[in-house]
């Protein structure tokens, strides 16, 4: 089968290195040539992922079948609907569909549409003294999201970015007076996890549960990042997620599957939940329509069915089963230094990428060219996969030596220590539970 993939992130390579590995002609567009990609693919287009018209000039060119899609922002231009109007199936949603990442607004006022489980309280507003008299009235303390993509990083919380609910309302009239309109809904406290399935608009099947890193310094310290790393559990649960919050978690996601197919805009590709699990259960924090990224790279390698046989299945509506091996992941992000805030870009780094497959890791590569060169956000992923949560973390340790350059990556990810922080603030928050085994 002739695939082409768009996008050329970690996320993507881990996406082209499951397609290739599943029998699949690799085809590739990105805005910069992925040296992992690069290797793997027939054929490399260079376009921007949002420019549809290149995309497409390029799928056609490429004679594909079908069309993967990694990245969020094509979605929100509706590349989907672009690609299948011209005879081009492809995995992802359709402009619409999409709207539960690309619309925060939209996902909230779905939700409460159809009392999809796992919703929160939350307004949207385009006028500032009714905002700030809603925060007031409210009382607690208050998110305030702008409602497009931000890569994360948009989003601010009262008592972490922000300080107070004063704070919160100066914020969201800046947003307010920039993009005519902002969401604001209460905070959840807890700890975040990642849910992502397979749907193609009417059967949805779970993958395992992973958590990400978001803050770019350890000890879960300094401004939110795309994700530094995350990890997995061989039971595809989490040591603070018992059977009954992922079940919980489950039904939250297959409602919405199927609210958005009675809404005739039925989902089909990758759905995301970012889940706040609070000490009653879990809370959607935010949709995403896509592999998350990092947590791709804990997923697809385990991932027993072949991922064309998946692809197959969403695009033809006849998806059945897609089965992973029972193992731990940890994935390790190495960044440009200064990153987020001000990253070294145009530098060069060196890969010992036989060391690193000695170490037993898997490699990934993202914001970094065909010649070894920082593009400025994060740049290669170590993956480290075993039995245990322990070994797996060894194992990407081991392999960062083997990576040179001026990078910085969080050497607390997926340790016993940092999951032991998390099972501590669950307890915290009142959350009576006996943690899982990873």
């Amino acid at each position: 089968m002739k695939i082409l993939l768009v996008g050329g992130g970690g996320r993507e390579n881990a996406i082209g290195e499951a397609l290739v590995g599943s029998g699949a002609e690799l085809y590739v567009v990105s805005k910069h040539r992925n040296p992992g990609l690069a290797r793997l693919a027939k054929g490399y287009g260079l376009a921007k992922e949002t420019d549809v018209g290149k995309v497409l000039v390029y799928a056609e060119k490429f004679g594909v079948e079908v069309a993967f899609i990694g990245p969020e922002a094509p979605l929100g231009t509706g590349i989907v609907d672009i690609l299948e109007e011209n005879g081009i199936p492809a995995v992802g949603p359709s402009k619409e569909a999409a709207k539960l990442e690309t619309d925060k607004a939209f996902a909230r006022q779905f939700m409460e549409r159809h009392k999809i489980p796992g919703r929160k309280a939350f307004k949207v507003f385009d006028d500032v003294s009714e905002m700030r008299s809603w925060i007031d009235d409210f009382g607690k303390p208050v998110v305030v999201k702008p409602l497009g993509l931000t890569g994360g990083k948009g989003v601010k919380v009262v008592g972490y970015q922000l300080r107070d609910n004063d704070e919160a309302k100066a914020y969201a009239e800046e947003l307010i007076k920039r993009d005519g309109k902002v969401l604001v809904e209460e905070r959840t406290d807890g700890v975040e996890f990642t849910f992502q399935v397979f749907s193609d608009g009417k059967h949805v099947i779970p993958m395992p549960l992973a958590q990400d890193y978001p803050h770019a310094y350890e000890n879960d310290e300094g401004p939110i990042t795309g994700g530094m790393g995350s990890y997995s559990c061989s039971n595809g649960l989490l040591p603070f997620v018992t059977k009954e919050d992922y079940e919980r978690a489950f039904e939250t996601l297959k409602a919405t599957i199927e609210a958005m197919r009675k809404e005739g805009t039925p989902y089909k590709g990758i759905l995301y939940g970012q889940f706040m699990l609070s000490k009653d259960g879990p809370v959607i924090i935010e949709y995403n329509a896509r592999f998350g990224d990092p947590e791709a790279m804990n997923v697809l390698p385990l991932l027993k069915t072949p991922l064309t046989e998946v692809a197959e299945g969403i695009v033809d509506g006849n998806l059945r089963k897609a089965e992973f091996e029972e193992k731990a992941t940890v994935v390790k992000y190495l960044a440009p230094k200064g990153y987020p805030v001000n990253p070294i870009r145009g530098v060069n780094v060196e890969v010992d990428e036989r060391a690193v497959e000695e170490a037993g890791a898997r490699l990934y590569y993202a914001s970094i060219d065909e010649n070894f060169k920082l593009l400025g956000s994060r740049a290669i992923a170590v993956v480290g996969i075993a039995e245990t949560l322990e070994e797996a973390e060894r194992i990407a340790e081991s392999a960062v030596p083997h990576i040179k350059g001026e990078l910085f990556y969080r050497r607390d990810v997926g340790t016993r220590g940092s999951v032991e922080k998390r099972i501590r603030l669950m307890r915290e928050l009142g959350k009576e539970f006996e943690p899982n085994s990873c």
